[in-house]
């Protein structure tokens, strides 16, 4: 079973500390869908596993099948099997898609992928996301609206066939069809057993692609571990409740601290409940 193992991960980004000790663990075949308030690390932690070079690893370890692979650039770390599916995917004018995407196919191939097999690919992959073929043949992401380059991104992640999905809010600014073809094409990547691990906000999504656990970050460090129950609670009462049940301040900052409340915590308060 192929695991991804974060330890310990402190990260900044131009001297200001992000990530302040993430411990993570991802199997093969868990999806973990990440929660928390906005700009506390959530897309931090997405980034780093993928090796953006804007983010600094100050201390800690991120390991594939026990290898650390913080040496290693995106390329290199994307070959190993991981993808990185992104919020805000840039344009890149000049690169046809199809051109990229047949690179990017190759890279991970010792004998290059012919022309018929690639385009029998791509033409299945567009009909599952809903993405117009002829668009294929225009530079990457540029003129494309926001749906169009996230169902891009999920067709990439497709075809590409990572050992796990790092998707950042893949789901943004789409219309209720769009999240429909998206939800379920990352449906087939948990069910052929990958390892996923989502940011998203809608619990739409979550009715398809359903979670194995729910994490939630504050202020750069995972606070609270539960079930996949906790999507509708967060759908329904934000995280004011963390701090109500649980007194985990929502605040940044080292004078708030706050404490970790895991799963197994979360299962005891509740049978607590049920008592009374």
């Amino acid at each position: 079973m192929h695991t991804l193992t974060i330890k310990n991960l402190h990260v900044s980004i131009d001297g200001k500390a992000i990530l302040k000790g993430i411990d993570l663990t991802l199997n093969q075949g868990e999806t973990i869908a990440l929660f928390g308030p906005n700009g506390h690390g959530k897309s931090t932690l997405l980034m780093t596993i993928m090796g953006h070079p804007r983010y600094h690893v100050d201390e800690g370890e991120i390991l594939l099948d026990g290898k650390d692979i913080l040496k290693l650039n995106p390329s290199e770390r994307s070959r190993l099997g991981l993808f990185l599916a992104m919020q805000l995917p840039v344009e890149v004018p000049g690169v046809p898609t199809a051109d990229f995407l047949r690179s990017a196919i190759n890279a991970r191939r010792e004998k290059p992928i012919s022309l018929s097999e690639f385009y029998k690919i791509l033409n299945s992959m567009t009909k599952e996301v809903n993405f117009p073929f002829d668009m294929v043949n225009r530079s990457l992401n540029e003129g494309f609206s926001g749906g169009e380059k996230k169902k891009n991104e999920i067709m990439q992640m497709r075809i590409l066939n990572p050992l796990f999905a790092l998707v950042d809010e893949i789901d943004s600014g789409l219309d209720v069809d769009a999240i429909n073809y998206v939800a379920k094409a990352l449906k087939e990547e948990q069910n052929a057993g990958k390892g996923i691990l989502i940011i998203s906000h809608y619990a739409r999504l979550y009715e398809i692609v359903k979670p194995t656990r729910v994490i939630i970050i504050v202020d750069g460090r995972i606070v609270f571990e539960g079930d996949s129950s906790y999507v509708e609670k967060i759908d329904v009462e934000g995280y004011e409740w963390l701090e109500e049940e649980y007194h985990i301040s929502l605040k940044k900052g080292e004078e708030a601290r706050p404490k970790v409340i895991s799963l197994g915590s979360c299962a005891i308060k509740k049978n607590r409940a049920k008592e009374k």
